[in-house]
């Protein structure tokens, strides 16, 4: 299949088609102006009637010339003067002897012109000396040529300049629309329209605006549902915090009041820890929840760490968190020795979330993974295990996952998840700086 051929569209391309077009019409208004202007010229002002008419003309008021002057035949001077008073007419005397007629002849001749091969149309005239044979060349046929050749270029000008404007106008135009629209959407509309249409940079340009727009608009949406989000977790966790607060302060009273009765202060100090249990969860979900939807960047107190004895101490209350909840954990882990710049509650935090998450939907009959290694400057730390049938495909809102990529990447590391079945995995990894061995 032949690809069409389509003209560019650009507006350099564009201006280019105008500029050609406005020669062609700028050039066949100059044709058709002056075609025209010179078929009238030829009509009648160049006619033959219109030509002798003037010949007769020219020929009188130079008969009143030479009898006013009593002119001689032979005064070219005199002939001179009043062929600059006439533009475009050019008088001519001639003796008869330079056209070889008998003199005699010529004085009693009529008063009917002669033809001459040599000088054309000749005219017989009476001088003070004698007569004579006069010839007028009538040139201001070519004055009128040229006021037509002047007024065709001005209409063809005139043609090129309006199909030019014609263009810019439009093109302005577009830009103007354009213009406002962008002062309308930066006063705050949001919703109102921008013209897309058409291929060139103008219309990339308003495409691009449009785009922005609604990037705007999805943001400021998707800032309006988390504010509300917001609020709602607000209402809700301060009732729910509420709640075990006020238990655990009736528990607290109570202890207070038991007295010596071991029995009675154990069962208060036990349930004012369960209720102490209650909110340290719910304060960790608020501390999830605006870790990830907050604006602000983490504050952290980073410093450099041994990895080895880090890992040995965050990844073993991992494991023991893992092995008191019933699930089996095998742990591999990496060799040789570095040292990794890290926030160790931050990080504990993650751990925190790896464990928990694998807590709600790894299989206890399946072992828990635990894999660290150090590899190319970095250090990744890798929890893998089976999902339990009965747990739900995908974590509701993956807040503890997003928490710790949120603080991975506060830290310069990175945090990825992946899922294959019934198997999930999650790896986190830190830039580190391998240590020499000890030798």
């Amino acid at each position: 299949m032949t690809k069409r051929f389509r003209l560019p569209r650009s507006l350099d391309a564009k201006m280019l088609y105008i500029l050609l077009l406005s020669t062609v019409c700028a050039v066949a208004v100059f044709s058709l102006a002056y075609g025209a202007a010179t078929l009238a010229l030829n009509r009648f002002y160049l006619s033959p009637n219109a030509v002798a008419a003037r010949q007769a003309e020219l020929y009188a008021d130079f008969a009143g010339y030479v009898s006013a002057n009593e002119l001689s035949g032979r005064d070219s001077a005199a002939v001179t003067r009043y062929n600059t008073r006439r533009d475009y007419v050019m008088v001519s005397v001639y003796t008869p002897e330079e056209l070889g007629l008998d003199p005699r002849a010529a004085q009693t001749g009529g008063v009917r012109p002669q033809y001459s091969a040599l000088y054309g149309k000749l005219y017989p005239m009476n001088f003070a000396d004698g007569r004579y044979y006069v010839r007028i060349e009538d040139s201001t046929g070519i004055r009128e040529d040229y006021l037509n050749r002047i007024i065709a270029i001005l209409l063809g000008s005139l043609a090129f300049v309006a199909v030019m404007l014609l263009y810019v106008r439009r093109l302005t135009g577009r830009i103007i629309r354009l213009s406002k629209e962008a002062g309308a959407i930066g006063g705050g509309d949001l919703q109102a329209d921008i013209t897309t249409d058409g291929v060139d940079e103008l219309s990339q340009l308003a495409s691009e605006m449009d785009h922005m727009r609604n990037a705007v608009i999805e943001r400021m949406s998707g800032e309006r549902r988390a504010w509300e989000a917001n609020s709602e977790l607000i209402t809700a966790i301060s009732h729910d915090i509420r709640t075990p607060m006020t238990s655990l302060l009736g528990y607290l009273e109570l202890l207070n009041e038991s007295g010596s009765d071991p029995e009675h202060r154990r069962q208060f100090a036990a349930s004012a820890y369960g209720k102490a249990l209650e909110l340290k969860d719910l304060t960790d979900e608020l501390f999830k929840y605006f870790l990830v939807f907050g604006r602000g960047e983490l504050q952290m107190d980073r410093d450099r760490y041994d990895a080895r004895l880090l890992l040995e101490q965050l990844l073993g209350e991992a494991e023991f968190d893992l092995a008191d909840a019933g699930f089996p954990v095998r742990r591999i882990e990496f060799s040789g020795e570095a040292t990794v710049e890290t926030d160790p509650l931050y990080l504990k935090r993650v751990l925190d979330n790896l464990v928990s998450n694998a807590r709600k939907y790894a299989d206890s009959s399946e072992p828990v993974m635990i894999v660290s290694e150090l590899k190319d400057g970095e250090l990744s730390v890798c929890f893998s295990n089976a999902v339990a049938a009965a747990a739900p495909r995908v974590e509701s809102t993956k807040i503890g996952l997003r928490t710790c990529e949120k603080i991975m990447e506060a830290m310069q590391g990175r945090f990825k998840t992946r899922r294959d079945g019934n198997h999930f995995a999650a790896e986190f990894t830190l830039p580190a700086q391998a240590e020499p061995s000890a030798p």
